[in-house]
């Protein structure tokens, strides 16, 4: 069962087989946090997320994902809006619709990292961490290498 809501004439739902990977793949590799993603990243991260499409019709406009065990934590990710819909409230619209997903509820803790959504994200409980001093990271400069890389190689010395 897909959890669905509607925003005026925008649907937003979880309904895998609606999601549009060449929208989807498209932004985030322009993106200033995903820049030069491979799509075969993306299409393993969609297949292990609960993944919110937001759609015009039958145009994907949005996307947001949700990386959780479904029982005491969620991290909100990749979440965006196509330039030409902006400003029309479907930022709020994925975000009010994470928010009310059935499997998402009574959660622990829920994280994301943003540069510039702060508003936005502070409207649906979102503030700074609590202990900031015992968050860690691992970070890796280039995750999936440069554009191509893993190709490159795979051509000269196969698979």
């Amino acid at each position: 069962m897909f959890h669905e809501q509607r925003y005026g004439d925008i649907l937003i739902t979880t309904d895998p087989a609606r999601l549009d990977l060449d929208v989807i793949h498209g932004f985030l590799a322009q993106s200033y946090w995903a820049a030069g993603i491979r799509r075969e990243i993306v299409e393993r991260s969609i297949r292990h997320s609960i993944c919110f499409g937001a759609f015009d019709g039958e145009r994907q406009v949005g996307f947001a994902r949700v990386i959780s065990d479904r029982a005491t934590y969620a991290y909100v990710a990749d979440v965006f809006v196509l330039p030409s819909h902006r400003g029309r409230g479907i930022g709020k619209g994925l975000m009010a619709c994470i928010a009310a997903h059935p499997e998402l509820q009574r959660l622990r803790l829920w994280t994301l990292f943003t540069r510039d959504a702060h508003g936005l994200y502070r409207q649906y409980g979102f503030g700074e961490p609590r202990y900031a001093e015992r968050l860690m990271e691992k970070r890796q400069a280039q995750p999936h290498g440069p554009a191509g890389a893993v190709t490159a190689a795979r051509e000269r010395t196969g698979p």
